[in-house]
């Protein structure tokens, strides 16, 4: 049987969605809100427990997800039996090397309290005494 790449395509896609619906929806009936998902969604978690009683949660989820890959395949358009969706290994992360842990920064001393000799900001106050004496000087030289 020869499979169209459009067919595959869209294979793919619905691999995909059924395996993140399915991830969420089962964090849902953990986190107990299954009866705030839609029906579709509750028929396939019923499935998935049905299941559970007669295999592996390993198996039982692979079935369940092979289910509703189906079922989206069919929903997307796509002709005829859905072809087998190639499994995508994850290759286990090469220790390259060029990995910097996360290291917190020492603390940087407060300015005034390491070095007494250090110079300390001008208070706002002398600021505006200043300001109001240039103002002030300003008004009485255009009188």
């Amino acid at each position: 049987m020869v499979i169209k790449a459009a067919d595959m395509l869209i294979a793919r896609r619905a691999d995909t969605r059924a395996r993140a619906d399915f991830a969420t929806w089962k964090m849902m009936a953990k986190l107990n809100g299954a009866s705030a998902l839609p029906p579709e969604a509750q028929n396939f978690l019923a499935s998935y427990k049905k299941l559970l009683e007669t295999m592996g949660e390993a198996e039982a989820s692979e079935a369940t997800i092979q289910l509703m890959y189906r079922s989206y395949y069919a929903e997307m358009g796509g002709a005829g039996t859905p072809p087998e969706v190639p499994a995508r290994t994850r290759e286990p992360a090469a220790d390259t090397g060029n990995v910097t842990t996360f290291r917190r920064l020492p603390n940087k001393p407060k300015p005034g309290a390491s070095n007494p000799n250090a110079k300390r900001p001008m208070p706002v106050a002398l600021i505006f005494a200043c300001l109001v004496v240039v103002y002030v000087a300003i008004r009485y030289y255009w009188r």
